[in-house]
């Protein structure tokens, strides 16, 4: 195998519960993430990852795979999207089917395009051993504050308080949309980001954290905003 999209959906959200499959904007929401890949032409096989029967029906209802269950050593709240990709590709190992690369998409990123992953794809094309999709930050975290014991705040970095915007160091944040790696160098690091891993950037108003029903609420408008 080249190419495989690794989507990571296990069963047991507790903000949200079943937030994997629940219904946004006309359709379970991981629907987005496969219908992407799918679209893009990028993978030779789009599984799921999931210790969840309802959302291996729904993966497979719209494209993906779901060839085997994950185990319970990595379904459990403190195992790391590492220990999962770890997991499936030892498990693609075993079958004889072992990717050369890789994708790991979120089950909740509406937002992401066949496009964004055809552009990240083509940045390990140019040699980067991985790819990371990040966005700005919507205030300068230079300037934020620190709180201290008596419950005052001050400056957390005073090296950067009286300096203009526009001069800061410019920073971006991991957008929790997608990661590309090569396999080996995943496997060297057991880490989605390595050394000389390329940054995707992607605008602000196009990411959208969904941790509460209050995100949803609005993950939903953006969507509705941005697809009218």
């Amino acid at each position: 195998m080249d190419g495989l999209c690794i989507i990571t959906a296990r069963g047991g959200s507790k903000r949200i519960p079943h937030k994997n499959i629940k219904e946004f904007c006309g359709k379970p929401i991981i629907a987005y993430s496969i219908e992407a890949a799918l679209k893009s032409n990028l993978f030779d096989e789009v599984m799921v990852s999931t210790d969840d029967a309802k959302i291996a029906d729904v993966a497979r209802r719209y494209g993906a795979t779901v060839p085997f269950m994950r185990s319970e050593k990595t379904s459990n709240d403190f195992a790391t999207t590492a220990d999962v990709l770890e997991e499936v590709l030892n498990e693609y190992d075993v079958r004889g089917n072992a990717p050369e690369w890789f994708c790991c998409l979120y089950p909740t990123a509406p937002f992401a395009t066949d496009a964004e992953l055809r552009g990240a794809r083509s940045l390990m094309l140019d040699g980067a051993p991985g790819v990371v999709a990040v966005t700005s930050f919507d205030f300068p975290p230079q300037r934020g504050f620190a709180t201290k014991d008596d419950g005052s705040v001050a400056y957390a970095y005073p090296e950067y308080a009286t300096m203009r915007s526009q001069d800061l160091p410019q920073l971006t944040h991991d957008c929790g949309r997608f990661y590309f790696n090569k396999v080996d160098a995943f496997r060297q690091y057991h880490s989605v980001v390595m050394p000389g891993c390329m940054p995707y950037y992607i605008d602000p108003e196009r990411v959208q954290d969904i941790d509460t029903l209050d995100d949803w609420a609005q993950a939903e408008f953006k969507w509705r905003w941005i697809n009218r």
